[in-house]
């Protein structure tokens, strides 16, 4: 919309968040050990907010330094994670999937290619991983490498409750459209608009992580808590 000031609100979730949750999940379930990342985007061409935003969150989780605003790709490729325990890291790739299956298997793919040592891998959304995971198995590595996501649907949280996920930070789409129907309802009535989230531009309609194997210090529910809520 333009100028973005005409609407009185957003519901929404926060990208970023969402995308801090499963770094700072990563980081401490790697307990210090080397991270060799695959980072397994949307686009590696254009700078979309769903996609800079939920990327630079896993590195903000993580502890690796980036440029938050920017093009996704522009960390230091090697350093020390300050995540967690922290560590030593190595990002491999990143890889645009198009937020699709056949796009996170063929990135996913790629990028052991590239090195068939890795052991974390982010993907920006649950068809990404889904994709991914498929790519894993079919290389003989499901359930050796962390594979954590993001979007929170009733198959992604299943995903999480079989092994498929390590986490998955939970959105909430439904939740979105109904606090907005409300707003709309309570102007047409006179009412006032509703407030944003203090701190942010919008109302952020929350995040959470799911994991069937919880971390210390990084809140979760169980994929059974998840699943209560979850969409699709």
């Amino acid at each position: 919309m333009t100028p973005v000031d005409t609407a009185d609100n957003t519901f929404a979730t926060d990208n970023h968040q969402a995308g801090l949750l499963i770094g700072k999940y990563a980081a401490a379930r790697l307990n210090g050990r080397k991270a060799t990342i695959a980072m397994l985007d949307l686009y590696n061409d254009q700078v979309v907010e769903v996609d800079t935003g939920r990327d630079h969150g896993f590195l903000d989780g993580m502890g690796i330094p980036n440029k938050p605003g920017s093009m996704n790709g522009l960390e230091p490729k090697t350093g020390h994670y300050k995540g967690g325990k922290g560590g030593q890291y190595q990002i491999v790739c990143h890889r645009p999937t198009q937020g699709a299956i056949d796009g996170g298997r063929q990135a996913m793919e790629q990028c052991l290619s590239a090195n068939p040592n890795i052991n974390v891998v982010y993907a920006m959304n649950e068809p990404a991983g889904e994709g991914a995971y498929a790519a894993l198995k079919a290389a003989g590595k499901a359930g050796k490498v962390l594979l954590v996501v993001i979007d929170g649907s009733c198959d992604g949280i299943t995903m999480v409750r079989n092994g498929q996920f390590d986490a998955d930070a939970v959105q909430y789409p439904g939740k979105m459209a109904r606090l907005g129907v409300d707003a709309v309802a309570k102007i047409a009535r006179g009412g006032a608009p509703p407030a944003k989230t203090k701190g942010k531009d919008f109302y952020d309609t929350g995040t959470a992580l799911a994991t069937a194997k919880s971390v210390p210090g990084v809140p979760s529910q169980t994929p059974a808590q998840a699943g209560k809520k979850c969409w699709g």
